[in-house]
């Protein structure tokens, strides 16, 4: 239709009859004159409205799942994300508190023994150097090891230093099959020689074949000549098993370890030897009758105990 002055006025003319309309419906209520036309239009146009509602329900529905299944998924999501960073924190909290221990334990046997040590992180563990029973240290040259320095944890023997590069250094387990060393037996004083075990206990050689030993016997390191390799006093373990040896010269006893070598994390080498042989006094209190023995737990992060005395040359083997 053209836009010409009869349209404009028959347009405002149709506005004006539509306000009229709305204004006597509203103000009729109930009784509304209009009613009736409502009604029937409500009758016709009903039906076609519920036909297009069911049209386009299932289409508005399925867009609302979508929109609430990806609303669920990210809150999901974000959970899975907070647990798991929780779990995290908690594992963390537990790590430190573990090597907080670690290290208590590792500076009081250094305490008792009057061992000055490096304490180190082990950083790898597996064959080196041909042997096959090996752990590599974050400590090296530029920390002060130097190669068959005695290493232990706060359990007691863990081994020697082998090589040394300038941060890092190799240590031969006391399981490994060819480590050996000098042990005193607690008390007694009786001397053997320890070998590794590999997984099986050390088996250790008394040198008095009529030595009196029984399970449960604990044995120290004898010490070497100044110290290197090893120091004397540190714990090695207790006695399993004791081997018949009818007419031979030495006795033989296997021995498990105090320390638990495929535990290991932070390790202390020892670069000052004590002043004097501690002898037992670095073994915990012997337990009561009935009573299990735990050794104390491994340590870790790098510190140093505090310097004891140049040593004194030790006897040894």
């Amino acid at each position: 239709m053209r836009d010409t002055r009869e349209s404009r006025l028959l347009l405002i003319l149709l506005v004006a009859v539509a306000f009229a309309l709305i204004t006597v419906d509203i103000k009729g209520g109930e009784d509304s004159p209009l009613g009736p036309a409502r009604h029937a239009a409500a009758d016709v146009l009903g039906p076609v409205e519920r036909g297009a509602a069911s049209v386009v329900n299932p289409v508005a529905n399925t867009v609302r799942a979508f929109r609430d299944t990806a609303t669920n998924s990210g809150r999901t999501d974000q959970l899975a994300r907070e647990n798991t960073e929780l779990r995290q924190k908690l594992a963390s909290s537990d790590m430190a508190a573990g090597r907080t221990k670690q290290l208590d334990d590792l500076l009081r046997t250094a305490g008792a023994g009057g061992y000055t040590v490096k304490a180190a992180q082990v950083i790898a563990i597996g064959p080196a150097q041909g042997f096959s029973w090996t752990i590599t240290i974050d400590a090296g040259s530029d920390d002060g090891l130097t190669r068959d320095m005695t290493v232990v944890n706060g359990q007691g023997l863990v081994g020697r230093v082998t090589t040394v590069a300038p941060t890092t250094a190799t240590v031969l387990l006391a399981s490994d099959p060819g480590f050996s060393a000098g042990t005193r037996l607690e008390g007694s004083g009786e001397i053997g020689f320890a070998s590794g075990g590999g997984d099986s206990p050390m088996k250790v050689s008394l040198l008095n074949g009529k030595a009196q030993v029984k399970n449960g016997d604990r044995l120290v390191t004898f010490g070497s000549q100044s110290g290197r390799p090893f120091v004397p006093g540190v714990p090695v373990g207790k006695v399993v098993e004791v081997q018949a040896n009818a007419g031979q010269l030495t006795k033989t006893v296997l021995v498990e370890p105090f320390v638990q070598f495929t535990r290991l994390d932070l390790v202390g080498v020892v670069v000052v030897p004590p002043r004097t042989d501690p002898r037992d006094a670095v073994l915990p209190p012997a337990p009561t009758p009935g009573q299990s023995q735990t050794p104390a737990a491994s340590a870790q992060p790098s510190a140093t105990a505090p310097a004891a005395p140049p040593a004194k040359p030790n006897g040894g083997n």
